[in-house]
């Protein structure tokens, strides 16, 4: 009997900064291959960032281990998405906001493509293989780097486009710019005050709202979390991800394979 293979697809991360990819084996939620990446085009006009995503999947094709497969491929960006349209525009441009972004990367690489929200596909990928494995239940993924990211995740089944990182909590009415682990470090606040005074308030405030069995907590600022999250006094609890920077190539790929729109 011939051996049968992985199912892989390809996931693309578009960031501010970078646009990162590769091959990603779905039985595992590892890489297959290198991760590649490009530089995002200044300003992040719409033309450019397609031209590079065209660029980045063909450097993950020219690896030996693409063997020239024809790939699914799923993708991610900083916009809430819906049915394929960009409605918000985070460190890319304005000309995003209303554009059937799906339909242009579909028509660009050629094959139809899948689009959700970053910090769905990172919230995703490590609900499927990081620190929580267990389908059942409610879980929140939160995203603490330049603003404040969120994924909710119900029975193994994403909820798209939840945006908590814009909550209004207390006295301040989009509290990513309070709280947000930029501002954090803008404002030298010590992680053990952040924690206390500042994310403690947030946590509490979606614990109220969703009641989830289980909070993640991402990012970058998340390799520190011995020194945070003790500090944050609710009473659900609460883990730092297992999943590096891949977890929104992962994720982005999965929900390519299962047909997400």
């Amino acid at each position: 009997m011939a051996k049968k293979h992985a199912p892989v697809a390809i996931g693309i991360d578009i960031g501010g900064t970078g646009i990162k990819g590769g091959l990603v084996n779905l039985n595992k939620g590892k890489l297959v291959g290198e991760r590649q990446k490009v530089k995002t085009p200044e300003g992040a006009p719409i033309d450019a960032v397609l031209s590079a995503v065209a660029e980045l999947r063909d450097k993950i094709l020219a690896q030996d281990e693409a063997k020239g497969g024809d790939y699914p491929i799923g993708m991610c960006m900083p916009s809430v998405v819906r049915r394929g349209v960009a409605y918000s525009a985070a460190n890319i441009a304005d000309e995003w906001i209303g554009f059937d972004a799906a339909a242009a990367f579909s028509e660009h690489l050629g094959q139809p493509v899948s689009l959700v929200n970053d910090a769905d596909a990172a919230g995703y990928g490590e609900a499927k293989f990081g620190h929580a494995k267990d389908p059942r239940g409610s879980l929140l993924v939160i995203t603490l780097g330049t603003g404040i990211g969120s994924a909710l995740i119900h029975n193994g089944k994403l909820v798209p486009n939840t945006e908590l990182g814009h909550l209004s909590v207390g006295d301040h009415d989009d509290y990513e710019k309070y709280a947000s682990a930029k501002v954090r470090e803008r404002e030298d606040v010590p992680l053990e005050e952040w924690a206390t005074e500042r994310l403690t308030p947030y946590f509490a405030k979606l614990e109220q709202l969703f009641s989830p069995d289980l909070f993640i907590v991402s990012g970058g600022i998340s390799k520190q979390a011995a020194d945070f999250l003790p500090h944050i006094a609710i009473q659900t609890r609460i883990d730092a991800a297992e999943l590096t920077n891949n977890a929104g190539i992962v994720g982005a790929a999965l929900l390519a394979q299962e047909g997400w729109d």
